[in-house]
């Protein structure tokens, strides 16, 4: 049975324990859709040439990857924030904790169909029926948590609520790492569809899920508002900028994230072919290059989250973005701007992740700041997702023009150096944005 949300007892940093297990849940929400999302990122370099009947390692392999790369991604964003849009309405009509459950068995099944692909298309279908489900979670994990922590509690909560994003990923590098660099670094061929089998974890946690946690009282006490509410007078200005610096951070990440396991095999490629490696060294030397790179943004994306918590509080949100879109061009144009070792390059994924993921951290907690409870799904689901119908645009820009270059490793390195753009626009943006340092959550009822 669960606890009462309502109970005075308090434990651990001012929460009681039905509050800790709501974070945990959306918590565990949030981390498997990362980790569902980007499980093909990693297998792509083995996935797509198979499933394309090319040779691994040919120099049409390496192209075929860089352009199906960015198609998935494309794809993926824009069933992402249909997802999102559609499951952040249903979360204010059906309830929160419904809507978490079924987007997360939506996206577990999804990814799982992927192992059992026959060929690219049919792949294509199985992640656009992962999309739905995992761009649906956020906002009624997001949501949930705003509605259940005590007021003073908001901005930490979410910013941990998004610690899970990085754990995501790390546990699909681990997941990526041990399959196909130790278990069966000799079988890449075949080897990514058991990654694809392990996205089915998220399913069993949903199905434990259901048992104990059940509809915030702030939810059962309001009616449901309607989409067309975000774009009236009132709203407007939170519409606006919830949606405008989500944009920003959305083009930038997934820009980068897309194609971390691409630009570090290639890297990794050209070191083991200056090496004289064999064939299963070469394989061991891409997997470890690319656990390396992921796990470098990764670290850095977990500090930065976290970081957003003493700067939100103290600066506000506004100096928060500028601080961190400032921060992300500067990454991007240190990493990718100069002429670096390919070990360099994969330490400055480090700086990237500290700023490009680090400001997701803020999201969960002001997006749900910007909207009262009768809309706060719709209008964070709304702001954070439909971006990625624009910010689809990115990955897959990033993917055509390297697969046209002489070296498609190279060329992508070139694009992402030029993508230092979008986050200075954001930062000259943010200045317009709505405040909402010290406002009550309910300010706008």
């Amino acid at each position: 049975m669960a606890i009462n949300e309502t109970s005075s007892r308090t434990g651990f940093w001012g929460l009681n324990g039905y509050q800790w297990l709501v974070l945990l849940a959306a918590w565990l929400g949030w981390g498997f859709d990362v980790f569902d999302g980007l499980l093909f990122n990693y297998v792509a370099p083995s996935c797509i040439p198979t499933l394309l009947n090319l040779p691994l390692g040919s120099p049409e392999a390496k192209s075929a990857t860089l352009q199906w790369t960015g198609i998935m991604t494309c794809v993926l964003l824009v069933g992402w924030a249909t997802g999102g849009i559609i499951f952040g309405r249903i979360a204010d009509r059906i309830g929160r904790t419904k809507t978490l459950l079924l987007t997360i068995g939506l996206f577990a099944v999804g990814t799982a169909l992927c192992a059992m692909a026959p060929n690219v298309w049919v792949l294509l279908l199985c992640r656009i029926i992962a999309s739905l489900g995992i761009g649906g979670e956020w906002a009624a994990g997001a949501a949930m948590v705003a509605e259940v922590v005590p007021e003073k509690k908001r901005v930490a909560a979410g910013a941990l609520l998004y610690t899970s994003a990085p754990a995501g990923l790390f546990l699909a590098t681990y997941v990526t790492f041990m399959i196909q660099g130790v278990a069966f670094p000799g079988n890449p061929e075949s080897s990514w569809r058991l990654v694809f089998l392990f996205g089915l974890i998220p399913a069993a946690v949903a199905f434990g899920l259901r048992f104990v946690i059940k509809e915030s009282e702030d939810f059962e006490k309001s009616e449901a508002g309607s989409l067309r509410e975000l774009f009236s007078f009132r709203y407007m200005h939170s519409t606006v900028s919830g949606f405008g610096m989500a944009l920003v951070a959305l083009i930038a990440w997934w820009s980068c994230n897309a194609f971390i396991p691409v630009i570090a095999s290639g890297l990794a490629a050209t070191e083991a072919a200056a090496r004289g490696l064999d064939k299963m060294a070469t394989q061991h030397l891409l997997e470890a290059w690319k656990q390396t790179a992921t796990n470098n943004f990764n670290v850095g994306g977990l500090l930065g989250t976290l970081l957003t918590i003493p700067v939100a509080k103290r600066l506000g949100r506004r100096s928060m973005f500028a601080i961190y879109f400032l921060a992300s061009a500067m990454a991007l144009v240190g990493t990718f701007a100069f002429p670096w070792s390919g070990e360099h390059r994969l330490s400055g994924y480090f700086f990237i992740g500290l700023a490009v993921f680090g400001v997701f951290g803020s999201f969960t907690y002001y997006l749900p700041e910007l909207f009262p409870t009768r809309l706060r799904a719709t209008g964070a689901g709304f702001c954070y997702n439909s971006g990625r119908y624009i910010a689809a645009a990115g990955p897959f820009l990033v993917g055509t023009i390297a697969s046209r270059g002489v070296d498609g490793t190279a060329t992508a390195i070139q694009v992402l150096a030029w993508l230092a753009i979008i986050p200075i626009l954001g930062m000259i943006g943010s200045r317009f944005i709505v405040e909402t340092r010290d406002r009550p959550i309910d300010a706008l009822s």
